[in-house]
């Protein structure tokens, strides 16, 4: 079983939203309840990029380009990362995925989002 499992990705328009989810699968609950759990995106042709991050206490950061529109939330019960995406733009088409912020342990599959103009 991998690491982290991705899943919500979808095909949008611009304008819409979508909401993704991260279960970190291998992780014991005693590492990831007070693990920093961040989402990352890679768009064709380019490096991947931090777009949130969330610490155990719920402080959350975001990327200028997703501040406003995203929402990081986490189930520490479920082991699972959510982000929430309003308002969706062309530029936010990419594989999303999830990992520990500063001590990734190895990358899921991600989960595509394509948004159409």
């Amino acid at each position: 079983q991998a690491q982290f499992v991705e899943s919500g990705g979808d095909l949008v328009q611009a304008g819409g939203s979508l909401k993704l989810s991260c279960k970190a699968a291998r992780m014991i609950t005693s590492t990831f309840n007070p693990a920093i759990m961040a989402w990352y995106r890679q768009a064709p042709g380019k490096q991947r990029e931090l777009v949130a991050t969330i610490t155990c206490g719920r402080d959350v950061n975001y990327a200028e380009t997703v501040k406003g529109r995203f929402t990081i939330s986490r189930d520490n019960s479920r082991k699972t990362i959510y982000l929430q995406m309003n308002s969706l733009k062309p530029e936010d088409t990419a594989v999303y995925y999830c990992n520990r912020y500063m001590q990734e342990l190895s990358w899921g599959q991600g989960t595509q989002v394509t948004v159409s103009s």
